[in-house]
């Protein structure tokens, strides 16, 4: 997120996918921007299919692509993005665009006049709760997954980690409509961008700060709201419209000023209705009103019957999302602790494959580097060819290349002959475990047997892809959305060794090597924008030639919705946009 994202997974049934979803001729849905369909009504009830429930509630920690979808319709960070522009964040809770100071240490922003939360807490927001907001970040108990990386030169900070200062004082509220961010370093330019987060968005601290106390915080069962909508809760503020695993019901904030805000919000409710198989609510959606797909993958016999039917104007593609998909493997101990041997898999794998098993084409395009297209650094770092390592030469696979690099790595007979069945965590869903049943036959090629083990795509993440202490030899389900449109936010978080946390650890090939380490500290503290893009493309070099994961997919994502819903994308988050859908 941002972000994790639900990635890879393979196929026992490879050729019923390949032979439904692979076809390259097979009609593409058009792109879908920020216009829906027919003409926006108000009111209706919408639900979303969910296959598995978001990481977490609270906006303080959520940091997957569908938790980002509940919090951008139920809070207001300072700054979001409108549905058809992924690169210059709105002001939301702000009142215009951050002043960043000419040595990049200073941000300063102004929130508007006339927000407020919502019931139980009833009062107009403040710059305070904002300080409050990303001070929490950094406490143990929210343990904020991207605050560190984006966040973490704010003065003051270490005295407040370590418990000798109660406040970040760094962090200035000179009045209630202004907050001044002081850097140690001249971050202002990523920093500004990190105000588009969720975690930007304010919290009351009457309410928060008890349940801020415990291990972990309690504030994603008592929850104040800013934007359109709010989770249902009673009279003293529990969230009772949250079933983890279940169910999330949104309704409207009655405290919403629509006159502060840019988003329509048509909406009356949205259920977010969890643990579909995607095969069923695919269908459902298809033949029923008021529905859209949500955290699943399209399975590939679903996107091959609809892109050639009556009902292909139901399938909606997003614009290239900004993400890559891959396949984790931990850096830090034997055997892919050799760079050699990370080389032969990658030169080993069928990418091609794994993208037939996820859906064929229509899905995106087969990476020859990280940063995708579209992206500011993507150019810098190769472009389509990127930088032309002999080991993504071919999508196909190269199994007498890898088996050069296996004797480089000291396997004589080019072979893994060393004896450890290796571990894997996979999400169970259609689509991602039959990638990752293709991944494990990719593994086989050269010798590594994988014991896969298949759970929800939140335990996945939560309880061992973002635990080091608990984290398997391959991740083959995990993925990277950027977080904002800058290089920093697609390589920083996933591979800087400074960024490796013990929990919501992103991660996740748990590479720390000080020499890309250190061109991203500096790289870091670049401001201009050009220079920018080009150090990021060159760590993106350094990253790409030293095989620190295997990229296959820079995707689109298909979506479905019911004839009468007039859905709108986000091409920032690359999922419906519920303040701009409506029912027709």
């Amino acid at each position: 997120m941002r972000r994790v994202v639900p990635a890879l997974a393979a196929a026992v049934a490879l050729a019923l996918v390949v032979g439904c979803g692979g076809d390259d001729d097979s009609e593409e849905p058009a792109e879908q921007g920020s216009q829906p369909q027919q003409e926006a009504k108000r009111g209706g009830d919408l639900t979303v299919k969910y296959a598995a429930d978001v990481d977490k509630i609270d906006p303080g920690q959520t940091y997957y692509q569908y938790g980002f979808l509940v919090a951008y319709a139920t809070q207001r960070p300072l700054y979001s993005f409108k549905p058809d522009d992924a690169i210059n964040p709105e002001p939301d809770l702000a009142e215009g665009p951050p002043e960043i100071s000419e040595d990049g240490r200073t941000v300063t922003v102004t929130i508007r006049d006339g927000v407020k939360f919502s019931p139980p807490v009833d009062r107009a927001v403040t710059s305070a709760d904002v300080k409050y907001a990303i001070e929490r970040g950094f406490k143990p108990e929210v343990s904020g997954p991207y605050v560190g990386a984006y966040m973490g030169d704010l003065e003051g900070l270490k005295a407040y980690q370590d418990g000798n200062a109660e406040e970040i004082s760094g962090i200035e509220t000179p009045d209630d409509r202004t907050i001044v961010f002081n850097l140690a370093r001249p971050r202002g330019a990523i920093f500004a961008g990190a105000l588009a987060l969720p975690a930007s968005a304010p919290v009351p601290k009457e309410l928060a700060e008890r349940l801020d106390r415990r291990q972990p915080s309690g504030y994603d069962k008592f929850q104040a709201f800013t934007g359109p909508y709010m989770i249902e809760n009673d009279e003293q503020g529990r969230l009772t419209g949250y079933t983890p695993g279940s169910e999330i019901r949104l309704v409207r904030n009655p405290n919403w000023d629509a006159s502060t805000d840019y988003k329509p919000a048509y909406l009356d409710s949205i259920t977010i209705e969890q643990g579909n198989d995607p095969d069923v609510a695919s269908r459902q959606i298809l033949d029923g009103n008021g529905m859209v797909s949500g955290d699943f993958q399209l399975p590939a016999p679903i996107l091959a019957s609809v892109s050639r039917g009556d009902q292909k104007d139901q399938l909606v593609q997003t614009p290239p999302t900004g993400r890559y998909r891959y396949i984790a493997v931990r850096t830090d101990r034997p055997p892919f602790d050799n760079a050699d041997v990370r080389k032969a898999l990658t030169a080993a794998f069928d990418r091609n494959a794994l993208r037939q098993a996820f859906g064929g084409p229509i899905t995106g395009d087969i990476p020859t580097h990280w940063i995708p297209p579209g992206q500011p650094g993507f150019e810098e770092a190769g472009g389509a060819e990127g930088p032309g390592v002999d080991f993504m030469a071919s999508e196909t696979g190269d199994l007498e290349l890898a088996k050069e690099y296996m004797r480089k790595a000291g396997y004589e007979s080019g072979m893994y002959d060393g004896g450890k069945t290796l571990t894997g965590v996979s999400d169970n869903a259609t689509q991602q475990k039959n990638v990752s049943q293709v991944a494990v036959a990719q593994f086989e090629k050269l010798g590594f047997e994988v014991e896969m083990r298949y759970v929800t795509r939140d335990s996945m993440y939560t309880k061992f892809c973002q635990v080091p202490g608990n984290q398997p030899d391959v991740c083959p389900s995990v993925g990277w959305l950027k977080d904002f449109a800058d290089p920093e936010t697609l390589l920083g978080p996933v591979f800087n060794g400074k960024n490796i946390l013990d929990e919501a650890n992103s991660n996740f090939s748990l590479w720390d090597d000080p020499e890309t380490n250190r061109a991203m500290d500096e790289a870091e503290v670049i401001n201009e924008t050009a220079e920018r893009n080009q150090a990021w493309g060159e760590i993106d070099r350094m990253l790409t030639e030293q095989a620190v994961g295997i990229p296959w997919l820079w995707d689109k994502q298909p979506m479905l919705r019911s004839a009468d819903v007039n859905g709108v994308v986000s091409q920032s988050n690359a999922a419906w946009d519920l303040t701009f859908t409506s029912i027709g």
